[in-house]
Order: C-alpha cells, then sequence, then structure tokens
C-alpha cells in the first residue's frame, strides 16, 4: 500500500509509525486509519518487529488533533456517519477474542506491545489511540481532551470503557462527561500516561525502553504476557490464574526459556527464536 498519511519505519526491532499529516496537525482521516491499519498488520506480522510506537510528525506540532475537520463537515452535510473505510481495511489483532474484534480495541489482540510517544496534542480519535496502547510517554504542556461533547457525540469508540480501566471511574467521568481540556500533567495525576519526558527527549527515552524491551524481554512472553493482561480484564482471577498455569507449562518447554536463563547466568544479551 503507497502511504500518503503516514511513515513506516522498522531498525533494531523497533517498528515506528508517524501519523504525517503536518499541515492539519496529524488530523485523523479514513485514508490514515486505512493506512495505519494496514501497516499494523504488517509489523504484527513480521517477526523483525518487537515492538511498536507510534507517534505524530513534529512538525504538525501535535500528536493527533482529532478527526479532520472536513470529514466533520462531510458527516454534518450527510446527516450520517462515514468512517471513510473500506468493507477492505486491514483487520489487525482481529480474531484473538470477540472482545477485541472492533474498531481501536483489535489493539488488544495485537502480539506486540504497542508505544504512545504523545509529542503534542492528542483529541478525540488522537486521545482514543492513545488510550488503547500499552504504554504512554508525553511531554509537558500537550494538551488532551475527548472532544465529543461539543459535537453532540458520544464517548466514542469504547472511551466509556477504556478510560475507567485506566484512570477510574472519577476521572473518566471528568473526562468524558466534560468533554474539557487536561493537560499531561493532569494526565500524570490520573495515571494516564507513564511518564513525562521533556520535548527533545521523548523520542530517545522511548526508543531506548523499546529496545530494552525488545532485547531484554522474549517475544513469547511479550506477546503472551499482553494477551493475558487484556483477556483477564474479561474474566474472573481463577480463570486467570488457570491459564497462567496453563502457559507456564507449555512455555517452559521452548527454547527461548533455556536462552533466557543461560544468558541470565552468563551476563549476555539473549539470542531470541521468537
Amino acid at each position: 500500500m503507497e502511504l500518503k498519511t503516514l511513515r513506516y519505519e522498522l531498525a533494531d526491532g523497533i517498528a515506528t509509525i508517524t501519523l504525517s499529516r503536518p499541515k492539519r496537525r496529524n488530523a485523523w482521516t479514513g485514508r490514515m486509519h486505512t493506512e495505519y491499519r494496514w501497516v499494523l498488520a504488517e509489523a504484527d506480522r513480521d517477526p523483525q518487529v518487537r515492538v511498536i510506537v507510534v507517534t505524530g510528525d513534529p512538525e504538525g506540532k501535535a500528536f493527533c488533533a482529532g478527526a479532520d475537520m472536513a470529514a466533520l463537515e462531510g458527516h454534518s452535510e450527510k446527516g450520517r456517519y462515514d468512517s471513510g473505510t473500506g468493507d477492505d481495511i486491514a483487520k489487525p489483532g482481529y480474531g484473538v477474542a470477540d472482545e477485541f474484534d472492533a474498531t481501536f480495541a483489535y489493539h488488544f489482540g495485537l502480539t506486540k506491545p504497542v508505544i504512545a510517544a504523545i509529542n503534542g496534542a492528542a483529541a478525540g480519535v488522537g486521545l482514543v489511540l492513545a488510550a488503547y496502547a500499552d504504554l504512554r510517554f508525553c511531554v509537558p504542556g500537550a494538551k488532551f481532551t475527548a472532544a465529543h461533547g461539543r459535537f453532540n457525540f458520544p464517548a466514542e469508540f469504547g472511551l466509556s470503557w477504556v478510560l475507567p480501566r485506566i484512570v477510574g471511574l472519577t476521572h473518566a467521568n471528568d473526562i468524558l462527561l466534560s468533554s474539557r481540556v487536561f493537560t499531561s500533567q493532569e494526565a500524570m495525576e490520573m495515571g494516564f500516561l507513564n511518564k513525562l519526558v521533556a520535548d527533545d527527549e521523548l523520542m530517545p527515552h522511548v526508543m531506548d525502553y523499546a529496545r530494552k524491551m525488545a532485547d531484554g524481554v522474549s517475544p513469547g512472553s511479550l506477546r503472551e504476557t499482553k494477551k493475558q493482561v487484556y483477556t483477564d480484564l474479561h474474566r474472573g482471577a481463577a480463570g486467570a490464574v488457570v491459564a497462567a498455569e496453563r502457559l507456564l507449562e507449555e512455555m517452559i518447554r521452548h527454547p527461548d526459556y533455556k536462552e533466557g536463563v543461560k544468558a541470565w547466568m552468563e551476563k549476555r544479551r539473549a539470542d531470541w527464536q521468537g
């Protein structure tokens, strides 16, 4: 697929997806969503990819400013919602669990961790994209908003499910019922962010974190642990324990277990087979 709204790079096991519509503050469109899902599918099935990083084109001075206003005007003129995507759109993360087979919820079915490097404003669908990442690092002074309230929209794309699980009901209600703008400092205090990082240090910090994850954690462990986290949100404690015990029995027979022990004892980087 020809990428017109994104850039995609792979280096040292890290796939970086850059939302790149700088003249529109990296605003979201149907074309961007189509490309985003395509590159996610590519990264998820590529054995060379260990970690996925999502960020915004710095020239856009935003992570993602939300849906493009032209699209919002189009919805108004048509009198209906139009996603701008086709029936042939890629389906990364689908088929793992019914609970993940929906727009943006597909992130939970991916086999690779996704890190959001939030280098500016994240509004509307930009907030959604950040919320469905597994880890979130952000610059000071960035602004967030759900934005839906000012357009007579509902809370979008499952934010009403995912935000209470990240920041708790009290903060989620504050964000969603008011549709107010809040800062990255507030987001950090709410527990939405993993860390605030200075502007010029954000990408080096995120890439270093991703590289340590790619090098220090076996691909099998990353894959299964991510699946456990999101699957266990939908079941009881006993089911989580039973599944973990079953996985332990399976994974201890994989060559990466012996390699991990050997690398630890020899104080060297593990050579994972994946």
